[in-house]
């Protein structure tokens, strides 16, 4: 219940932000946005519509058309999601202005805002809601992956805009676009960024020793042999932080500095310890 609780107060922060991205910097400034968001805004330049009330019905209408794609936690942190950024949205259009005239900074600090928004609702297991069903509906319909999916219908969206807000302000909502990707990036993935080590070494004990012990981190130890001496070596594997594995370099360094070491990031890690269970999703 408590993390529950959490996640929910995340999630309405996300909207607030989102919707101050939006009203302060997207709409004075005559710039868009893809997905949902970028169709709620194309409609509002055309039409005056609210864009609380817009986005609140594109997101509803496509929820309801795609409810499959959802399991029940994710569809109710998306409901939860989608009313709440679609309020604020409703309540900061009444006290809308403009911050900058300087579009170049409007973009960059349109993606940023945006970008933390909608990384909060991530975070918490929400989803901005129509985007996400259109691309399920590409991937069973055209084989397309979820990643270029959601690419592709941005793009779409984005050169639309370009026959309402002209060529200029379509490059500059490209701009804005990226930074909220990137931005969007760093809160789901960044901020428990991993790397996975693997170590080669003629001191594979003393090395595996010495990390169980002084960094209080597990760690596998796989069976391997050189391809070119064919001599038996035991490979060492482990996945920690970025700030660890600065430690772990020290350590290696001062046991066998003829250590062979490659380092791959890592984009999650399932299991209790690093990140919420697949049982606890």
């Amino acid at each position: 219940m408590k993390k529950t609780i959490i996640d929910l107060f995340l999630i309405g922060v996300g909207g607030l932000v989102f919707s101050i991205g939006v009203n302060f910097f997207i709409i004075p400034n005559s710039l868009s946005e893809g997905g949902i968001l970028g169709l709620t805004v194309i409609a509002h330049y055309l039409f005056g519509w609210s864009t609380g009330l817009i986005n609140l019905v594109l997101n509803l209408s496509l929820i309801i058309v795609g409810y499959k794609f959802f399991e029940r936690k994710i569809m109710l942190y998306t409901l939860f999601s989608v009313f709440t950024s679609s309020l604020f949205l409703h309540i900061t259009e009444s006290n809308r202005w403009m911050l900058t005239e300087d579009t170049l900074l409007s973009a960059v600090f349109a993606g940023l805002i945006i970008g933390i928004g909608l990384g909060l609702i991530f975070r918490a297991g929400g989803t901005n809601g129509g985007t996400t069903v259109l691309a399920q509906i590409a991937n069973e319909c055209l084989g397309l992956s979820i990643g270029k999916s959601m690419l592709l219908i941005d793009i779409i969206i984005v050169l639309g805009s370009v026959f309402v807000i002209g060529i200029d302000k379509g490059m500059y909502t490209i701009v804005s676009v990226y930074i909220g990707a990137k931005v969007i990036d760093f809160f789901v993935e960044g901020m428990d960024e991993k790397v996975a080590v693997f170590i080669m070494s003629n001191s594979a004990d003393e090395i595996a020793n010495n990390i169980l012990h002084s960094m209080a981190r597990g760690i596998t130890i796989l069976d391997g042999y050189g391809g070119y001496t064919g001599d038996n070596k035991k490979v060492l594997y482990i996945v920690i932080s970025r700030t660890e594995f600065v430690r772990l370099k020290k350590l290696i360094k001062e046991i066998d500095s003829q250590a062979y070491v490659t380092i791959h990031q890592v984009h999650e890690v399932i299991r209790k310890g690093y990140k919420a269970s697949i049982a606890e999703k």
